[in-house]
């Protein structure tokens, strides 16, 4: 059999962690004793940064006051708008009901977020998302078959979505 040594780490409770004014034995002197890196020292910021601020800050004032003033402010630039943007300001402002459309926004947003939670949550049940899955195949197949494999069916399909899309949006 070979002889194993086992040295042992002995932590001796010292007075020094209870009473400050105890001295502290350096790190050197314990050979027991494990001592860590020290921390790098913090960044220095820079002397730089408050300057910028103030400058930042004296652009916006001469900005305003030049707005205040009624003139054009040397450094804004005219940006041109999207063209979706103003379709969706120009929808906005024929909106009669604004609380009922905000309403409705908001609980759309609500339902979209509840609906996500409650397909996770059927989601970790086993064996239902396979079956769910199976389920879509199965009617993603059914669909292609009964509208899209024939040509009058697929253009009395056009015509049906072509109607629906007329019946949401109005005859123009």
């Amino acid at each position: 059999m070979a002889s194993t040594s086992s040295s042992t780490l002995s932590i001796s409770s010292s007075s020094s962690l209870i009473d400050a004014k105890a001295p502290r034995q350096s790190a050197a002197a314990s050979p027991q004793c494990v001592t860590l890196p020290t921390l790098p020292p913090p960044p220095v910021q820079s002397q730089n940064r408050p300057w910028k601020a103030t400058a930042y800050c004296r652009k916006m004032a001469r900005n305003v006051m030049a707005l205040a003033t009624g003139e054009a402010p040397a450094e804004v630039a005219t940006a041109e708008v999207p063209e979706i943007i103003k379709t969706v300001q120009e929808a906005w402002d024929k909106v009669e009901d604004k609380y009922a459309v905000s309403t409705l926004a908001v609980v759309g947003a609500v339902a979209l977020w509840g609906s996500t939670g409650m397909i996770s949550a059927i989601d970790r049940i086993p064996l239902v998302p396979g079956v769910l899955e199976v389920v879509g195949i199965g009617y993603s197949g059914w669909f292609a078959y009964k509208n899209l494999v024939f040509k009058p069916d697929r253009e009395a399909l056009l015509e049906k979505i072509k109607a629906t899309y007329k019946d949401i949006i109005g005859s123009s």
